[in-house]
């Protein structure tokens, strides 16, 4: 089926925005979260495939439809698990987007995007922890360009909210980072999987994809400049050796300057064809010895004190050889953030049903002794 308006799975969550087909995934995920009934606005009908076989997508109103209500039954769901499938989602419908563009459609829809940034920054403002948490702490495959973008999405609401950000302007920088690297996929498909060095006049290629997102932001998408900007600078560097202007210092848009930050960073924690992706911890390190070449140092300064030394979904090892993943930061202290204990100082694997917390500001007789990987806690559970 396919609705005029977006369905909802509550008053917040949004299911599918309007005119998308709600596929029998769809169904079975709210199947396996126990909801029984959605909500919507809009006009149901069923969407089909025309005599070429081609998708229609015309609404065609459903008698005895004109409106769902919903239940409570969302409720049921656990708490992080309601955080983890809203966080797929988003992902899942990135990838969506990133499919029509690579297509070259030519209706899109900027309201498709708009319901992605709207709920991103809504489970962000609620979810804040636990969303900082999958980038590091989940280990989703596929969709790569998708969860890259929405993770960087969420790297930079971050940075915005510290800086205090108006709610439009934080949309707006939500909606660049998300289509920030939109521009890759108008790009030859030999030159991005390629194997190995690029020629010079590929790299030429390569170093036009924001030029590209620019144009696909504000000419197909009609978003204004200030995200336009956005996408098009997020490759200028502090010392002016980026590109494609050369742009440097404050003459970079901030937005800009923020997706940098929150790009080098998802980049280096995420795994890649050619390595595996660097601890957390590390990545932090690697920020920190930029000294003002890459990345503005007073929105990188915020980015480190938000984040912690330790960002949240890090695991690491305690003095007393318990293994813990870390849960939330203390900017007082950086090098004492909060955990949550995964194995106990006897080794005991702690099941969901045992779950607790150290504060390490307030357990002064321990502390982390090292960082770990995903594969390494795997190996021992």
């Amino acid at each position: 089926m396919i609705f005029s308006e977006a369905v909802y799975i509550d008053e917040n969550n949004i299911l599918v925005p309007a005119g998308i087909i709600i596929r029998q995934k769809d169904i079975d995920k709210l199947k396996a979260w126990g909801i029984t009934t959605v909500q919507s606005s809009g006009t149901p009908g069923f969407s089909g495939t025309d005599s070429k076989g081609e998708n229609n997508s015309e609404i065609t109103p459903v008698e005895g439809f004109s409106k769902l209500n919903y239940i409570s039954s969302f409720s049921e769901v656990t708490e992080n698990k309601n955080a983890f499938n809203i966080y797929m989602s988003l992902v899942e419908r990135m990838n969506m987007v990133f499919l029509r563009i690579s297509k070259g459609e030519k209706n899109l829809d900027s309201r498709i995007v708009n319901a992605i940034g709207v709920q991103l920054l809504q489970t962000f403002r609620s979810e804040r922890n636990r969303f900082i948490g999958f980038i590091l702490g989940s280990s989703v495959k596929g969709f790569d360009m998708a969860k890259s973008s929405v993770n960087i999405a969420i790297l930079s609401a971050l940075i915005a909210q510290e800086l205090k950000f108006p709610h439009h302007k934080l949309l707006n920088l939500i909606i660049g980072a998300l289509l920030h690297d939109a521009g890759m996929l108008r790009l030859p498909k030999e030159i991005i999987e390629k194997q190995g060095g690029l020629s010079e006049e590929e790299r030429t290629r390569i170093r036009s994809h924001p030029l590209f997102s620019q144009r696909i932001v504000v000419k197909e998408l009609t978003y204004p400049d200030e995200v336009g900007d956005i996408v098009l600078q997020h490759h200028e560097r502090w010392d002016g050796n980026g590109y494609p202007f050369h742009f440097n210092g404050e003459k970079i848009d901030i937005g800009a300057r923020i997706v940098t930050i929150a790009d080098a960073f998802e980049a280096m924690v995420s795994f890649k064809p050619y390595r595996n992706p660097i601890i957390g911890n590390q990545a932090m390190k690697n920020l920190l010895a930029d000294n003002s070449s890459r990345f503005d140092p007073e929105t990188l300064k915020i980015f480190i004190m938000t984040m912690g030394i330790y960002p949240i979904g890090s695991i690491v090892q305690l003095n007393n050889g318990a293994i813990a993943r870390v849960s939330d930061i203390q900017a007082s202290a950086p090098l004492r953030p909060k955990v949550q204990i995964l194995i106990n100082e006897l080794k005991n694997v702690i099941g969901d049903q045992e779950t607790y917390y150290i504060d390490l500001l307030a357990e002064k007789n321990l502390y982390i002794t090292k960082t770990m990987d995903q594969k390494e806690l795997s190996e021992m559970v």
